[in-house]
């Protein structure tokens, strides 16, 4: 992996991480890389939710307060929240406060662990409704990139069956380009098909 450090500046790189050095070392660094373990899968999925009608830049910004609250987003820990720990997010102004968000967040926990009672795994459920990557062209251009799918509209619905909250198309389609499980790296960014400087 190479990190914004090392990248030259007048590499092409997708149009959304060209508006802040937050986006740029973000999206250089992660967007669209794999993750692995279901905190860290979990964790995105949490974010993704935070960010509904919101700029990713301001969840981005306030990951770090973010990771301390919820516990590093361990499921176990988090799912063990009760009202006292929901009226506590409430009050701090280091994430978003938003009640149905952060409520949200303790359900999912809970969620997730049922899936794995189940015998299912976070993230192995989630690649589960990644497209075959010969259906999904590379977009040309920032204006190809689809705000939602079909496959991220089965997520959503399968997620919601399972008692997850949070999760419509959109924010699913984002959690999977996040993660790597679409790759929606413009065709002139240096990152198109995994590249590595």
């Amino acid at each position: 992996m190479v990190s914004r450090a090392e990248a030259p500046e007048e590499r092409g790189r997708c149009d959304w991480a060209l508006s802040a050095p937050d986006y740029v070392a973000y999206h250089d660094d992660e967007w669209g890389h794999p993750v692995h373990g279901t905190a860290a899968w979990f964790e995105r999925m949490t974010l993704e939710g935070f960010q509904s009608g919101l700029s990713w830049i301001v969840i981005l910004r306030k990951r770090p307060a973010f990771r301390e609250v919820f516990a590093g987003f361990d499921p176990e820990r988090v799912a063990r929240f009760g009202e006292d720990d929901v009226a506590r997010l409430l009050t701090d102004a280091r994430i978003v406060r938003n009640r149905q968000k952060i409520e949200a967040a303790v359900s999912n926990a809970r969620a997730v662990l049922e899936l794995a009672d189940a015998g299912t795994d976070l993230g192995e459920f989630l690649a589960s409704y990644a497209p075959d990557p010969a259906a999904h062209p590379r977009p040309a251009r920032i204006e190809d990139v689809p705000p939602s799918t079909p496959e991220s509209a089965a997520l959503s619905k399968a997620l919601k069956k399972r008692g997850f909250r949070f999760v419509g198309p959109t924010t699913c389609y984002a959690l999977m380009q996040a993660t790597g499980l679409v790759d929606d790296h413009v065709a002139y960014c240096w990152r198109a098909a995994g590249g590595d400087g």
